[in-house]
């Protein structure tokens, strides 16, 4: 028994084959995130948030800022990966279209706004 369509066997191509790429960056950036966000949980606690300066000198660290950096791209798309399905599930029509447009183009501002963000600190503390 196979799972393809009838008209997924008469092209010779079954599925979309994108839900397992889409499965497994899911599950990658999970993995990814794990050592990140602990990294990111020791190192908080021993930063002195009332201090901005302090902040700045602790991005301004390349062995702060590139992790940092990779906890944002890794989140951020994991975040994207994991919106994108439900709004496939639940959202229909031209709302579906809107709203996955307005998800990707959220996420790279964001992306961008905080790698940006990161540079600029590391660069103005060096």
């Amino acid at each position: 028994m196979s799972l393809e369509s009838p008209l997924g066997k008469f092209l010779g191509h079954g599925s979309a084959k994108q839900g397992t790429e889409h499965w497994w960056a899911q599950k990658l950036t999970a993995v990814a995130l794990v050592p990140l966000t602990l990294w990111f949980a020791i190192a908080l606690p021993g930063l002195d948030i009332a201090d901005p300066a302090s902040a700045r000198a602790w991005i301004g660290q390349p062995a702060n800022a590139i992790p940092l950096i990779l906890l944002v791209i890794a989140g951020l798309y994991h975040s994207m990966l994991g919106l994108q399905v439900v709004i496939e599930d639940y959202v229909h029509g031209a709302l579906k279209v809107v709203s996955l447009l307005g998800l990707q183009l959220l996420h790279w501002a964001l992306a961008v706004a905080a790698i940006y963000s990161v540079i600029i600190i590391s660069v103005g503390t060096a």
